[in-house]
């Protein structure tokens, strides 16, 4: 079980490549039993996104219990979202993330 670990995917509405990911998204997700993962369209849940400035979509936050471990855009690769995740599970946080990140994954479990 990956009880904890959420995978958020910010993406818009109006943008092709994240359409392109939706399936990607699911179907990796479904691969680790547990994993949370959420599709958050950054217009519609602009509340949620606060601050985060996404200038490049789709972009990939993966959070821990302690925290942001990865936050950034991929591309819709299957095996480059599962090493993320899999280094996510492995307690690697992958790269350092801003604090408007860490404001926003604190929203979101708090909304869980």
């Amino acid at each position: 079980m990956h009880e904890g670990l959420v995978v958020a995917c910010l993406c818009a509405a109006w943008c092709r490549l994240c359409d392109d990911y939706a399936p990607v998204l699911r179907a990796v997700g479904a691969e680790f039993e547990g994993l949370r993962v959420e599709w958050i369209d950054i217009e519609d849940e602009a509340d949620l996104v606060g601050d985060l400035d996404v200038e490049t979509f789709p972009t990939i936050v993966v959070i821990g219990p302690e925290g942001p471990r990865f936050a950034g855009p991929l591309t819709p690769q299957p095996e480059t979202l599962r090493r993320v995740i899999q280094a996510a599970l492995a307690g690697t946080m992958i790269a350092p993330v801003p604090a408007e990140v860490t404001a926003f994954a604190a929203r979101l479990m708090q909304g869980a």
